[in-house]
């Protein structure tokens, strides 16, 4: 049974392995991408989308890019992570398309697709929130008509990647995040917690792209300069954190999930924190009450994920 999806990403090196590996599986049926900005400026990750979807063939799906800025409040401005992703944001690979002006149609195209496939829609969200709270802004009725809401973010039981505290994705847009996670829709969270776990090698990406065709080649050249990035801090090979996020919605059975109220917090030097209080705490809820209750992945299979991802990214 095929699964309606929109994807809102910020293309980003393991965005594009969770794009193709969506492309690839014949349960997923893509209703259309939207794009944030956070590994690269808007142009830059719509572009890339684009450019991607054209290089596997799928230029057919639709792309509308979304928030350029952060709702926080009071965040100094930030730079891209261009050491991980490079200046274009796919590990400075040759690309053949510019990097344009665009117009935010993002929360619009989620709220008319919520509304034209009531009850079937999941939203993978491997960025920022910003999207996702637009679109509850526009019309805060789409909360009860999305399936669910699958994201890659937060860091509940371990140390964030951008501070100690927080996870970059939740990070980047802290208020939106409390959004997402106080609407009465269902979300998922799939955190550093389990995506720590899932570590693909070099010599696994290599075979991936020896088996996967040109389409795999493609996701591994883009990705020598982020396999870099962690050979530098003494790994050799990359963590898939928002391919995994991808993996939930076609195999949640290889997932352990937690679930409770979520808070995220959205200033000072805790900016970015995720806490959940989980459904078997005693005592007064505070700041929780009346949230609705979520999950976070707390752990999983790791092999068997990425045994599905290459399962997946390499059929023929």
């Amino acid at each position: 049974m095929s699964q309606k999806v929109i994807f809102d990403t910020d293309p980003g090196v393991d965005d594009a392995l969770a794009l193709y590996y969506l492309l690839r599986h014949p349960q997923i049926d893509l209703l259309g991408v939207t794009t944030v900005f956070g590994n690269a400026p808007i142009e830059v990750t719509t572009r890339n989308a684009r450019w991607l979807l054209r290089e596997w063939g799928r230029d057919d799906i639709p792309v509308h890019a979304g928030a350029s800025a952060t709702m926080t409040r009071d965040m100094a401005d930030e730079s891209f992570p261009t050491h991980i992703h490079g200046l274009n944001g796919l590990g400075d690979i040759p690309i053949d398309m510019p990097a344009g002006p665009v117009s935010e149609t993002a929360a619009r195209f989620i709220v008319e697709t919520v509304r034209a496939n009531p009850g079937q829609v999941r939203i993978l969200a491997v960025g920022r929130m910003t999207n996702l709270a637009r679109a509850l802004a526009l019309d805060p009725g789409i909360a009860g008509l999305v399936r669910d809401v699958v994201i890659m973010g937060g860091a509940f039981r371990v140390p964030g990647n951008i501070t100690p505290a927080a996870e970059a994705n939740i990070w980047g847009d802290a208020q939106a995040a409390d959004i997402v996670f106080g609407a009465r829709w269902p979300v998922t969270a799939i955190p550093l917690d389990l995506t720590t776990q899932t570590f693909m090698d070099a010599a696994t990406l290599h075979d991936l792209a020896r088996r996967g065709g040109e389409g795999m080649r493609l996701v591994a050249e883009l990705s020598q300069d982020y396999v870099g990035f962690y050979r530098g801090a003494g790994y050799d090979g990359m963590l898939v954190h928002d391919c995994c996020a991808a993996v939930f919605l076609t195999d949640p059975d290889l997932f352990a999930l937690t679930h409770g109220e979520v808070r995220v917090v959205d200033r000072g030097i805790a900016l970015g924190l995720t806490i959940m209080n989980p459904e078997d705490r005693k005592g007064p809820p505070a700041d929780w009450e009346g949230r609705p209750r979520q999950s976070h992945a707390h752990d999983g299979d790791a092999a068997a994920i990425l045994a599905r991802i290459d399962e997946v990214c390499t059929a023929r």
